[in-house]
């Protein structure tokens, strides 16, 4: 079998042989009724109406005149055009909307700003544009791979599915596709969670009800139990090739910020996986005992339990 530029080997073991046979579609999937390519919002949910937008034509590629780009620290957080210009070792093409860096939150522009659609800081509003493929793993269930070379700070996908308060869903137990939205939470850096880059720079412009202590419990979470996308495959890894990067665009509430997957350098055919962040001895049953679940990802450093 040809191999293309930067394509690993194959095994055998590592081919689909169909013999004509139509792969399943996603919603035929186990668990799947719905594919959804946005975030469900239930009527209770009220999201706030962000009044915020920048005057820029084209694809704000001048900066300095951009009220997004001040909102990001004073530049775009995507690679444009401009800016890869200005990089001579950053010459490749598909740089252009990578992330420049993990940030504690990245300000697209939204509903309210002038620019195109196709400006390069609206580069989650974009859809996918790698090819991925839901597979059966050999001991985790289905998983997710690519079949292109995905650079560094590539958005691979959004999250989807409901968008619910984490005191209405069901026990981790009764339903495994719960994403708590704990972007607030790792701005502040609670619970250990790691803080990042601008994290002070951003807790200045949050809503104004931000600035009471956060509870170290997300408000909201997304349920992808029965509605969502490819994302609900990706499997955890104690060592991961992604890592979740919070959006906003068209409102301002942290707490309920977009989540998308960004990533290392991926080649294809190989594994997405990010680190799910469950604590050990955190999850208990209806009997008040610790429930344990093994971790299968591989990692040399994995930690032999998932919580």
């Amino acid at each position: 079998m040809r191999r293309l530029e930067g394509q690993p080997p194959l095994t055998t073991s590592q081919v689909l042989f169909t013999r004509g046979d139509v792969p399943m579609l996603i919603f035929e999937l186990p668990g799947c009724s719905v594919y959804s390519n946005s975030l469900q919002i239930l009527d209770n949910i009220k999201i706030p109406v962000d009044g915020i937008g920048c005057n820029c034509s084209g694809d704000c590629s001048n900066s300095k005149y951009c009220l997004c780009a001040k909102r990001n620290g004073s530049d775009l957080p995507y690679v444009s055009k401009r800016r890869k210009c200005t990089q001579r070792n950053n010459s490749n093409e598909n740089s252009v909307g990578r992330l420049v860096e993990p940030k504690a939150i990245v300000y697209e522009c939204g509903t309210n700003c002038t620019c195109y659609s196709s400006c390069v800081n609206r580069t989650s509003q974009q859809g996918l544009k790698y090819r991925l493929e839901v597979f059966k793993t050999e001991s985790k269930g289905w998983g997710v791979r690519t079949w292109d070379t995905i650079l560094p700070g590539a958005l691979i996908c959004e999250y989807t599915g409901i968008l619910r308060r984490t005191t209405e869903v069901e026990g981790l137990l009764e339903n495994n596709y719960i994403f708590d939205i704990d972007c607030l939470q790792t701005i502040k850096g609670l619970d250990g969670r790691e803080q990042r880059t601008g994290s002070e720079l951003h807790m200045a412009s949050l809503h104004s009800e931000h600035d009471l202590e956060a509870s170290q419990a997300p408000e909201y979470c997304i349920d992808a139990g029965s509605v969502g996308n490819v994302a609900r495959f990706i499997n955890h890894s104690c060592q991961p090739n992604l890592f979740v990067q919070c959006v906003l665009s068209s409102h301002s509430d942290i707490k309920v910020a977009k989540v998308m997957l960004a990533d290392d350098t991926i080649p294809p055919l190989q594994e997405l996986s990010y680190d799910y962040g469950y604590h050990l001895d955190s999850v208990t049953g209806e009997d008040g005992n610790i429930v344990k679940l093994a971790c299968h990802c591989g990692a040399a450093d994995c930690r032999k339990r998932l919580y």
